[in-house]
C-alpha cells in the first residue's frame, strides 16, 4: 500500500513538472518586414513586441537590411533549421519566396504573409491592411481632390516592381481611373524607388524636368511621398503639383504644413504588427480556420475571408489632421 502511494506521488509529482513546463513553453513567431530600419516597419515592430509581451509568445522582428528576396530567401532558411513555430513575412518577391516556405510549411511552420503578399498556396492566412482595389481607388479619388481637377498629366512612384500589394494598388486604381477619370494621363509606366526616400527623391526631381506639365503624384511605398514631398519642396511646386500616397503621419508632418505632401492614405502599422502575431497565434492554437468574424485575443474582431484577413477603410490625413496621429 505505501509502494502504491509513494507510486502515486511520484507520477503526481512527475506530471506537474510536466505541466508546468507546457505552461512555461511559449511559440515563436517570427514576422519579417520587406526590410527593417524605415520608419513603416519600425512602427510595426513596435506591435509585434507588445503582442509578444501581451499574448505570452516569443515574437520577434527580424529583416533584411535591403528590400532584397534573396536575404529574405536566406534567412527563412535560417529560421527553419532554428525550429520556430510560425513565419510571417512582408514578401519582396512573392515567386522567390514560394519554394523556401513551401519547406517551411513541410517543417511543420505556420506561415503568413502580411502587408505584402506571398504565394497564397503557401500561407495559411494573408494578414492584409485594405482591400486591394478600393486602396488604389482612394489613391486616385484623393489624387484628384488634391490637384483640384479630374484631367492633366500624372506620375506613380512604387516601391519594386514585384511588390504585389503596391501591383494590386495600382491595378485597381488604373482601372478605375480609366472609367472615372479618364482625362487624367500617365506619364511613363510606374517609378521604381526600392523603399528609399533618396531613389524617390532623385526620381520626382527627374519627373518634374521631363514632365513640366505634370500636375500630381501618388506614392506607394512609405519612403515614396516622402521624398516626393522633398523634391517637389526643392523646386518650389507646391502650389503646382499634388503629392498623395502610402506615408507615415510623423514623416509627412512638416512637409504637409509646408504644402509639399497634400494626403496620406495609410493605417496603424503598429496594429498590423499586432493582428500578425495575434493571428499566427490564432493557427498555432489550433482553432479553424474559417470565413467570418472572429475574436483575435488582444486585437478584437477579424474578418476572415478564405485566407485573406482586411483592417478595414484606410486612414486618410491631411495638413488639417496629421498632427491628430502619432506614429
Amino acid at each position: 500500500m505505501k509502494k502504491c502511494l509513494a507510486l502515486a506521488v511520484a507520477l503526481c509529482l512527475i506530471l506537474a513538472s510536466f505541466c508546468a513546463f507546457a505552461e512555461e513553453e511559449e511559440y515563436t513567431i517570427v514576422v519579417m518586414p520587406k526590410q527593417v530600419g524605415i520608419t513603416y516597419f519600425e512602427a510595426a515592430r513596435s506591435g509585434v513586441e507588445r503582442a509578444g509581451e501581451e499574448l505570452g509568445v516569443n515574437a520577434v522582428f527580424t529583416g533584411p537590411t535591403v528590400a532584397d528576396a534573396a536575404e529574405q530567401v536566406s534567412m527563412i532558411q535560417d529560421l527553419i533549421s532554428q525550429g520556430v513555430d510560425a513565419i510571417a513575412v512582408s514578401a519582396n518577391d512573392a515567386d522567390a519566396l514560394t519554394p523556401v516556405l513551401t519547406q517551411a510549411r513541410e517543417n511543420g511552420i505556420v506561415i503568413l504573409d502580411w502587408d505584402t503578399p506571398a504565394d497564397q498556396s503557401v500561407v495559411d492566412l494573408s494578414v492584409q491592411t485594405v482591400e486591394f482595389t478600393h486602396f488604389g481607388e482612394c489613391n486616385w479619388d484623393e489624387l484628384v481632390k488634391a490637384m483640384g481637377t479630374d484631367e492633366g498629366e500624372y506620375a506613380i512612384l512604387t516601391s519594386t516592381l514585384t511588390a504585389g500589394t503596391c501591383n494590386a494598388w495600382i491595378e485597381g486604381g488604373l482601372a478605375y481611373a480609366a472609367e472615372k477619370y479618364p482625362n487624367l494621363t500617365l506619364v511613363c509606366d510606374p517609378v521604381v524607388t526600392n523603399e528609399s526616400v533618396d531613389e524617390a527623391y532623385s526620381k520626382t526631381l527627374d519627373l518634374l524636368t521631363t514632365y513640366p506639365d505634370l500636375k500630381g503624384i501618388i506614392g506607394f511605398s512609405s519612403p515614396a511621398p516622402i521624398g516626393a514631398g522633398q523634391a517637389v519642396s526643392e523646386m518650389g511646386m507646391q502650389d503646382t503639383v499634388a503629392v498623395v500616397g502610402t506615408c507615415m503621419p510623423n514623416d509627412a508632418n512638416s512637409l504637409m504644413k509646408e504644402g509639399a505632401i497634400d494626403t496620406g492614405l495609410l493605417w496603424d502599422p503598429a496594429d498590423l504588427g499586432y493582428l500578425t502575431v495575434g493571428l499566427a497565434k490564432y493557427v498555432l492554437d489550433g482553432n479553424e480556420i474559417a470565413d467570418g468574424d472572429v475574436e483575435i485575443e488582444g486585437y478584437g474582431t477579424a474578418t476572415i475571408n478564405g485566407k485573406q484577413v482586411f483592417m478595414g477603410e484606410p486612414l486618410v490625413f491631411t495638413v488639417d489632421t496629421v498632427d491628430n496621429y502619432n506614429f
